[in-house]
């Protein structure tokens, strides 16, 4: 792959000023990968903002997220506390290696529609669930369906992430032939890094 170095986005600075995010997943051999990109005019992907990649039959408890698709500086990531745990927390950490906040998956919420929970040091905690129950409830059903589960499911999902009765952002999948998300964010104070590294793992991590 030939690299691609992000742009002026990807400072910390121009990455707190975006208020949308695209994310695309792209399958290659035998590796997932995620770019994350702002918006360019007319809803065109714009500057690669951060770039994964993980192995896809590895466990993904540990993600590391990328400034560039040759992946010479690292700029966040997030890992699991423990290695195996269907409601784990994850910590996300700069590119320093320094705390910056966390997420869980809250396991009996998430038994009717997947519930994540969002915090950053020193504000409210952040909540966040699929927006239609009736899907999440059909996602789940479809994946135990005798051949039908080797399928894409056809619908798409989203997520709304509120702080008490405020939208904090939304995660907003699209139809595609590969997952998109388009990542808004209504929270001016809300660090960018953490809401990434959520968006991510709402693809990385939703069939754990």
């Amino acid at each position: 792959m030939t690299g691609e170095a992000a742009g002026g986005a990807a400072g910390a600075e121009g990455i707190q000023a975006r208020e949308r995010f695209l994310v695309r997943q792209r399958l290659r051999l035998m590796v997932n990968q995620y770019e994350v990109r702002t918006e360019a005019p007319g809803g065109a992907e714009g500057d690669l903002v951060a770039f994964a990649q993980q192995k896809r039959l590895a466990f993904k408890e540990q993600v590391t997220l990328y400034a560039d698709t040759e992946k010479t500086r690292p700029i966040l990531g997030f890992k699991a506390r423990k290695r195996i745990d269907l409601a784990a927390t994850y910590d996300v950490t700069d590119e320093a290696g320094r705390p910056i906040g966390l997420f869980r998956k809250d396991f009996k919420r998430s038994l009717l529609a997947s519930t994540w929970h969002l915090e950053q040091p020193g504000r409210r905690a952040i909540t966040g669930s699929e927006r239609n129950k009736a899907v999440a409830v059909l996602r789940r059903v479809w994946g135990i369906i005798p051949y039908v589960d080797a399928l894409p499911f056809a619908w798409p999902y989203h997520f709304d992430f509120y702080a008490g009765d405020r939208l904090a952002f939304s995660v907003e999948k699209k139809f595609s032939l590969r997952d998109r998300y388009v990542v808004d964010i209504k929270d001016p104070d809300l660090d960018r890094r953490l809401v990434i590294a959520q968006a991510v793992a709402l693809d990385a991590l939703q069939s754990r």
